[in-house]
């Protein structure tokens, strides 16, 4: 081999990194875990190999360190949470005017923004063992690279935010801050006991850190707030391969869902949370005027059951179908204990009449895309992301703006009604997609970023 030759190999080599993912879960439909899956396997397809940090994972056991204690569901995070985070410590007039059930007088704790120092000290027992497994991570897999994926963003995890923070700070290793959705967006956070913590490590600033948000509307806020600069790389899909034939036939999709002839499914593939609006798919699956379904794909989530309760109590009220579906829907095929067929959201789209996303807010909009890849008319609540970053793109949908009116309702029954302008909307919204959410832009966009945080060219 000749010398340009060695040397030509040896760069190639050392631009090959090993990456790791670090968050809360890498497991199942959720947005972070299905994003960073296409992260990953984009990585991958460069060369790269890649490893996850995480509480709960359902990635390979050779390449994970599973820590109990990362996971935002873990009993002990759980009750820092409702410490942080007002809860039990906010007055409540149904007790009188006097504290909530744990009993604290101190003016209950100054309404929710003080916290007892015992769960100080509970948040540093936590974050001082979560950065010894980091770094035992780091060095057990010789990461040279963190993607560290919504922990440094959605405070759910205040040890580990801390933990990834001074683990930085401790090596200098390059890291992307892959972040989903901010604390400021959330209004649960709003009142909170830990404003030292959330400006600390949601997100940190450290010159080895490189900042990612999902849309324009994150970017400015990060740079006015804190002063940090961001780069946009939005969530896609791999519209260089379209879907292809259903490899399930949805009118067994259609029955197993209980759906039956005649009638429309109206699908609803989100988690039932609050910002997702679903009262307004409920309101339109009843303006619709025709017999038809509401199948909702995910469960509860993170933030408990009272929003499903609400649902549930809503469709009742307006007398629409609603099925909760997330037993035999998920993210890989299979069966349940029961026997019964457990489908794929790729299974559950060609099934689908109208899919509905009245989200109040997103980051940016998975639900949004896997609609256009399966080219299904969609119902869009007009959210700040959509407004600003999707809509402007030339898109057609049937949209909102805080409430549906009697136009938007027409022009859904005109979509149902003549399937040729519908094929058409979708054939403009998939080729917008592959034009600016598809995997070659993320790849490009990876490549720029890597190229940045060593140092190197970016590909041409």
């Amino acid at each position: 081999m000749t010398q340009g030759v060695r040397l030509a190999a040896d760069i190639s080599r050392s631009s090959l990194h090993r990456v790791g993912f670090v968050s809360t879960r890498f497991a199942g439909t959720d947005g972070v875990s299905l994003e960073t899956a296409k992260w990953a396997r984009v990585l991958e397809e460069m060369g790269h190999t890649c490893f996850y940090f995480s509480g709960m994972s359902d990635r390979p056991p050779e390449r994970s360190r599973v820590v109990p204690e990362a996971f935002y569901g873990h009993p002990t995070i759980d009750a820092i949470n409702r410490d942080a985070y007002h809860g039990d410590s906010i007055p409540d007039d149904r007790h009188g005017g006097q504290a909530g059930p744990r009993g604290d007088s101190s003016a209950s704790r100054q309404a929710g923004r003080t916290r007892p120092p015992e769960t100080t000290s509970r948040i540093h027992e936590i974050r001082a063992m979560l950065k010894a497994e980091l770094h035992a991570f780091v060095a057990g897999f010789d990461i040279d690279l963190l993607v560290v994926e919504n922990a440094s963003a959605i405070p759910l995890n205040l040890p580990l935010g801390l933990a990834i923070a001074e683990l930085v700070a401790e090596t200098g290793l390059p890291t992307i801050a892959h972040h989903h959705d901010f604390h400021w967006e959330r209004q649960r956070f709003l009142v909170n006991a830990v404003p030292d913590i959330l400006g600390a490590a949601f997100p940190p600033g450290h010159p080895a850190i490189r900042h990612v948000v999902l849309n324009s509307v994150q970017a400015f806020a990060l740079a006015s707030r804190l002063g940090l600069t961001s780069r946009i790389v939005p969530n896609v899909m791999e519209f260089e391969r379209p879907p292809g034939h259903p490899t399930v036939d949805p009118a067994i999709v259609r029955s197993d869902l209980g759906v039956g002839p005649g009638e429309l499914l109206i699908l609803q593939p989100t988690r039932v949370i609050q910002r997702k609006g679903i009262e307004h798919a409920i309101e339109f699956t009843r303006r619709l005027g025709r017999p038809a379904r509401l199948v909702i794909s995910h469960a509860s989530g993170d933030e408990g059951p009272e929003y499903e309760v609400r649902v549930r109590d809503y469709a009742r009220l307006l007398g629409v179908d609603v099925r909760f579906e997330a037993e035999i829907v998920g993210d890989r095929p299979g069966r349940t204990a029961d026997g019964r067929m457990v489908y794929t959201l790729a299974d559950v789209y060609p099934a689908a009449d109208f899919v509905t996303y009245p989200s109040a807010f997103e980051g940016f909009g998975n639900a949004f895309l896997e609609a256009v890849y399966h080219r299904r008319p969609i119902l869009v609540n007009n959210y700040s992301t959509y407004e600003v970053d999707i809509r402007p793109r030339g898109f057609r949908a049937v949209w909102f703006d805080t409430y549906i009116g009697e136009e938007t309702m027409a022009l859904a029954r005109h979509l149902l009604d003549d399937p040729v302008e519908a094929a058409a909307w979708a054939d403009r919204n998939y080729a917008l997609g592959a034009r600016h959410f598809s995997f070659t832009v993320l790849r490009h966009r990876l490549a720029d970023l890597l190229a940045d945080c060593f140092g190197e060219e970016p590909p041409t």
